[in-house]
């Protein structure tokens, strides 16, 4: 039988009548029994397989005290620094240290470390000699091998070797941790699990096998910048979790071995992990603090796909989810969004029905079965692939049987869309449907520039694109009874942008009237081909040199020029007119 919340305290697993815990999970983030989060739906997965799972979400770090608080684990401690990065979380683009949390309880920051898995691993070894750690979760998946990190400017070594963890899990975790974690349960010692797909660990050199791909070692990528974009395409190209081989980086006298992506999933096997008991809500200990902000955003969400196609070259999902489309079932959805409508705080508004591309569920190809991704040329970029097939007709179907549910009055679709997609002549049908039905006024989509060759650097579609899919959607609108806007999404400062591009961009915004309020100045996340041109200076797939906007001063010029509304843009915009001479 399945706990309300999965136990956080010596005090609420007495409750449940156990002594001790099998598997402990610690999080940077604050306990959200939802699937949304990670952490719960790991817990999740291991409670349904009969393991005794504990949480403790964001310990005080400063000493091994609050890590002991439900005793040792039998197996191990998994690890992971929450739902973002935990630099990402403490920092701003421009490395301000943030004044809210969204993923801690009241919004309070200071609950989560600068590299967490780093510290978490810390105090667990103090409180646990011997016990296996096992590290996971985003931070730990995009920063697997040697990598570069935005907040120190430099290349760090793989996060395995500076956490001194045993096993680092990359990618979406259930099928490793749960080899792993069985493992471990069989009696099998930590050290010798090495051959998991999904899992980084380190050997020694004696111990790589013949057929791994090597890539540079962790002193030349840190000290060659054409050795560092060697290695990302190697990395990237073994991304393809059926063809993909092992990797071995040298990282002094060990090496860490990352072994090929898990196995995507099934529409079936994707469903156990968002069929699970989950209670909705925040652990009732953060009810005194307000709650946790972040889920009110996902609350009455679903997510009904994973994976996505687009590499965008900002994003670490190619790196992270991988690029197979996996969609769950329609029965899954439906039964997950009967039991939201017998929530008693349902108001009716399901707020998104998505994942990292909305429509791009149901979407597939037929070679992923059996070869995977391509390698040489990508599934929507310059344009769609023929061979990767829309599933638009059964998003419509799903969409329209969600609307009959009772107690559902709206549907909403929160993700974004990639508008590439709906300008085609098969996506009829399915923009004019979710513009009549599922967008709450606003339809969020993604231009980030409107130069070509920044674009072309994002990965991202030409400009003219985005010019058809808003006449297409002012066309669709025209015939609605209710108007409906867009919300554009902007990034500033990508490589390849200097202040003359973001000065014809700013241009071009203005001639549309539009002055956009969701802009992202740009971070190199690790571990994305955008952060490689930042760091190198060059593409790490063409070679191709690329201008790079590094200073703060540039960095808030380039916001002020697509922001001129803003109180503060006034005097960057003359500072940034004087330098062009404009």
């Amino acid at each position: 039988m399945s706990a309300k919340f999965l136990p956080m305290s010596f005090e609420e697993m007495a409750k449940l009548g156990w002594k001790e815990l099998d598997v402990l999970l610690v999080t940077g983030d604050a306990y959200v029994d939802h699937p949304s989060y990670g952490t719960a739906l790991i817990g999740r997965l291991l409670e349904h397989r009969g393991y005794k799972v504990g949480i403790i979400a964001q310990p005080d770090w400063r000493s091994p005290d609050d890590f002991i608080r439900m005793g040792r684990p039998r197996l191990c401690v998994l690890v992971s620094g929450g739902n973002v990065d935990s630099m990402v979380a403490n920092y701003t683009a421009n490395k301000r240290a943030r004044r809210e949390d969204d993923y801690a309880a009241g919004g309070k920051t200071g609950k989560r470390p600068d590299r967490a898995c780093i510290v978490y691993a810390n105090r667990l070894r103090e409180a646990f000699k011997g016990l296996p750690i096992i590290i996971g979760g985003i931070e730990a998946s995009m920063r697997r091998l040697a990598h570069y990190d935005y907040w120190d400017d430099t290349v760090r070594r793989s996060l395995l070797l500076d956490a001194k963890a045993d096993i680092l899990i990359y990618g979406m975790g259930e099928r490793p941790v749960c080899e792993v974690v069985d493992r471990l349960h069989q009696g099998q010692p930590c050290a010798e699990i090495r051959d998991v797909c999904g899992t980084v660990v380190a050997v020694k050199p004696d111990d790589v096998p013949a057929e791994a791909v090597v890539l540079s070692s962790f002193d030349e990528v840190s000290n060659d910048p054409k050795a560092f974009n060697k290695a990302f395409r190697l990395a990237y190209d073994e991304m393809n979790p059926l063809t993909g081989k092992v990797l071995a980086q040298a990282h002094g006298d060990r090496v860490v071995l990352q072994q090929p992506p898990a196995m995507p999933f099934s529409s079936e096997a994707l469903d156990k992990s968002y069929d699970l008991p989950y209670a909705r809500r925040w652990h009732p200990s953060y009810d005194v603090q307000g709650g946790v902000k972040g889920f009110e955003v996902v609350r009455w969400s679903i997510t009904v796909v994973r994976g996505c196609s687009g590499e965008c070259s900002f994003c670490g999902l190619a790196m992270h989810q991988g690029r197979v489309i996996q969609s769950r079932t329609p029965h899954s959805v439906l039964n997950e969004v009967r039991r939201i409508a017998k929530d008693t705080a349902f108001r009716g508004t399901i707020t998104d029905v998505g994942g990292p591309t909305a429509n791009l569920y149901a979407a597939s190809c037929r070679n992923w079965e059996t070869q995977g991704p391509c390698r040489d040329k990508h599934c929507i970029m310059p344009s769609r692939c023929p061979s990767l097939k829309t599933g638009y007709d059964q998003a419509l179907s799903l969409y329209r049987a969600i609307r009959q549910v009772p107690g559902v009055k709206h549907v909403f679709i929160g993700s974004g869309l990639r508008y590439d997609l709906l300008v085609e002549p098969e996506s009829e049908e399915y923009f004019r449907e979710i513009c009549a039905h599922h967008v709450s006024g606003q339809m969020k989509v993604a231009p980030e520039h409107t130069d070509d060759k920044v674009l072309a650097l994002m990965n991202k579609p030409p400009h003219e694109k985005y010019e058809e899919f808003v006449r297409k959607f002012e066309k669709i609108n025209a015939g609605l009874k209710s108007r409906q806007y867009l919300a554009n999404y902007f990034i500033t400062a990508h490589p390849g942008c200097d202040l003359n591009e973001a000065h014809a961009c700013a241009a071009t915004l203005q001639k549309r009237g539009m002055c956009p309020e969701q802009v992202q100045d740009f971070i190199p996340l690790p571990m994305t081909v955008s952060a490689c041109m930042y760091h190198t200076a060059m593409h790490p797939f063409t070679g191709e040199r690329v201008y790079v906007p590094k200073t703060l001063a540039e960095r808030e010029m380039q916001r002020a020029l697509i922001q001129p509304q803003n109180a503060r843009s006034g005097s960057f915009i003359a500072k940034a007119k004087r330098i062009l001479g404009k």
